[in-house]
């Protein structure tokens, strides 16, 4: 099997650098994964979030629009709850005018933020119930579709027009948007890195059983899956104390700028030990030969063909090698 491999970068803080840093460098890793050969380049959403300051995708999106040519963009994802289908169908109708054909509109019900971030966002507590309405309305603003007599949209078009269309993703961690991007049809990407695995399989499968033609004809899944590789794996590890430490913080709550890796160590609790041995357990950590050995294995275990790789390195210039590593290990073709 041919494995593809594309990216999700979320433009971390880290410890030391001024946050818009973070923004620049998401940017110039997209140059470059495109020239190493990489399918797609996927930008998250999160609010208020100390660790993560990638806030706006559709703008970086629009960046990187501007200094790629060949690669796929996308949102991983846009957050549909908090905002107006009919305005989302707007950015990435001029997204797609940018870059046109190249152009992934992932969505996620997932606030990507704490409730009162959200309420901020959206005031309306019942906004989640409406996302698979929203998912249609959007699909249709965003293909040009007219929208039935009766509905307050009829008649209402999203511009600019194009002979291409932004590809809707659906975006997930459970059931729930399996479910649903099985119901609609539509490619379903499943995020591994939240979750560390656990569901991917069952999901998966749930949704490649429920799938029927819709906004695709066939189902299509890819997996979002967190790894890093260095050119030995005393140096993969050693880079790895950053996101072992912030993993570790977040589940007492803490959360902040990436650490350098020899500041990451602290003391850890007997129940927070026992979590830093399963997090190393499961890591995807190692050379690029290594790490491409378990991503192949992965995807062959899942019965997909494609995975989206995230990594987190204090060093921007660690992250790009990781990168580089991989696309040579798994032998993707430069452009």
């Amino acid at each position: 099997m041919t494995l593809r491999l594309s990216v999700l970068d979320q433009s971390v803080a880290c410890v030391g650098r001024p946050q818009d840093e973070s923004i620049r460098n998401t940017v110039a890793l997209a140059e470059r994964c495109e020239a190493l050969g990489y399918a797609r380049f996927w930008l998250s959403e999160h609010h208020s979030l100390p660790t993560i300051v990638g806030s706006a995708p559709e703008i970086l999106m629009a960046a990187v629009a501007a200094r790629t040519r060949s690669i796929r963009i996308g949102s991983a994802g846009v957050m549909l709850p908090h905002y107006s289908p009919f305005k989302v169908a707007e950015q990435f109708r001029v997204l797609d005018a940018l870059a046109p054909g190249r152009i992934d509109l992932g969505v996620g019900r997932a606030p990507g933020s704490d409730h009162r971030t959200a309420m901020l966002l959206n005031p309306d507590p019942r906004a989640s119930e409406m996302f698979p309405q929203q998912v249609r309305e959007l699909q249709a603003w965003v293909t040009g579709q007219e929208m039935p007599e009766g509905h307050a949209g009829h008649g209402i078009q999203a511009f600019p027009r194009s002979a291409t269309a932004p590809q809707l993703w659906m975006l997930g961690s459970s059931g729930y948007g399996a479910q649903l991007a099985g119901h609609f049809g539509m490619p379903y990407a499943f995020a591994h890195f939240i979750t560390d695995g656990e569901g991917c399989a069952e999901a998966l499968e749930l949704y490649r059983h429920t799938f029927r033609p819709g906004f695709v004809t066939q189902p299509e899944a890819t997996v979002c899956v967190w790894a890093l590789a260095a050119d030995t794996e005393d140096e993969a590890w050693r880079l790895f104390a950053s996101r072992e430490r912030a993993r570790v913080d977040r589940q007492t709550g803490k959360f902040g700028p990436l650490l350098p890796p020899e500041d990451a160590p602290r003391p850890y609790s007997q129940a927070e030990e026992a979590y830093r041995r399963r997090l190393r357990s499961q890591a995807m950590v190692g050379t690029g030969e290594q790490v491409a050995a378990r991503l192949g294995a992965l995807a062959e275990e899942l019965g997909v063909q494609e995975l989206v790789v995230i990594t987190w390195t204090w060093d921007p210039a660690a992250q790009r090698r990781s990168y580089e590593l991989l696309a040579q290990a798994c032998g993707l073709q430069p452009r």
